[in-house]
């Protein structure tokens, strides 16, 4: 069985590109949606183990310190080193979309460890962002005065890149934030804001293969701070990433494998997917045969090259 891709929230599941990519298990942590008693949680993740042999979960930074608290306390009752909880810097459409990545890449022969530290090299291939009506209470990404000012002004619409790297501009004609170098699959979801500059200017600006709607995370209202009377305010939230799984592939087996020096587990980059403890040795990683490490951007650009592969 393939290493297990968990969330904790149903609305980070998205629908499988293709009948082999298997999907995500859903852990009812709380958060905004209610959770489940502690004990059946820890018995679903039990299950999880027996079946899968390791359980790799995604929890969007955005979630309430409870939820995070009841994670840890799950792994730490089951006293298992099995268990991989990611929190990467995305926004939660963004969080949503690396777990398919990471989903569709659990059907190849990478290991429990490697497809863990992937993660963290895939999270910077993730071009997400939102549409928003007021950045007044947004503290995610750097926000000029000028910029909260405009906010107050009626119909003002703002577009915001929060990774890979922080991107602010007023949306006043066919000006876009820059985006990827390379083919990438759109994923957008809406509140209570047209989609129609996202499909009709920002996709195509940005040479997407495909844009797909998919409900709006749950956690998004409050990563963005639009939240307002109850609902998700004015939003429509963006990510772009690669779709094809060998291109996927080749990035991520690109890059060297080392062996945990507590655990043991295979690892690419820095530091161990399952028990973070960081290379004994200190050295940066590299790409097999030499070369920059895949696991950060490019200096000075929000864009990252890509292993060669027949996908622009």
């Amino acid at each position: 069985m393939p290493t297990a891709i968990a969330v904790t929230d149903p609305d980070l599941v998205l629908a499988s590109p293709d009948r082999h990519t298997p999907t995500a298990v859903v852990l009812p942590l709380g958060g905004a949606r209610d959770a489940s008693p502690l004990d059946r949680v820890i018995g679903d993740v039990h299950t999880l183990i027996e079946q899968h042999g390791y359980v790799i979960v995604l929890c969007p930074q955005s979630v309430p310190d409870a939820v995070v608290h009841r994670l840890y306390a799950v792994r730490s009752v089951l006293e298992s080193d099995r268990i991989a909880i990611l929190r990467p810097e995305l926004p939660p459409l963004g969080v949503a979309v690396l777990a398919l990545q990471l989903r569709q890449l659990s059907i190849c022969d990478f290991s429990p460890g490697v497809l863990a530290s992937a993660g963290r090299l895939l999270a910077h291939y993730v071009h997400a962002g939102a549409l928003l009506g007021s950045v007044a209470k947004l503290d995610r990404v750097p926000v000029t005065l000028k910029a909260h000012a405009r906010s107050w002004s009626p119909g003002a619409q703002f577009a915001v890149v929060a990774s890979p790297q922080p991107q602010l501009l007023r949306v006043t004609g066919s000006e876009t934030p820059s985006g990827p170098s390379f083919g990438t699959r759109m994923f957008y979801a809406a509140g209570q804001q047209p989609t129609d500059w996202v499909t009709g200017t920002l996709a195509p600006a940005w040479r997407v293969t495909s844009a797909t709607e998919t409900p709006l995370p749950a956690e998004s209202p409050r990563w963005w701070a639009t939240a307002k009377g109850g609902g998700p305010g004015r939003i429509v939230e963006f990510a772009a990433a690669i779709p094809d799984i060998s291109v996927l592939y080749q990035l991520v087996s690109s890059v060297r494998r080392e062996e945990c020096h507590w655990c043991g587990l295979e690892l690419i980059g820095d530091r161990c997917g399952f028990c973070s403890a960081p290379l004994a040795t200190g050295a940066p990683p590299e790409r097999a045969g030499g070369g920059r490490s895949a696991l950060a951007p490019a200096a000075g650009s929000g864009r990252t090259a890509l292993p060669r592969a027949g996908h622009d």
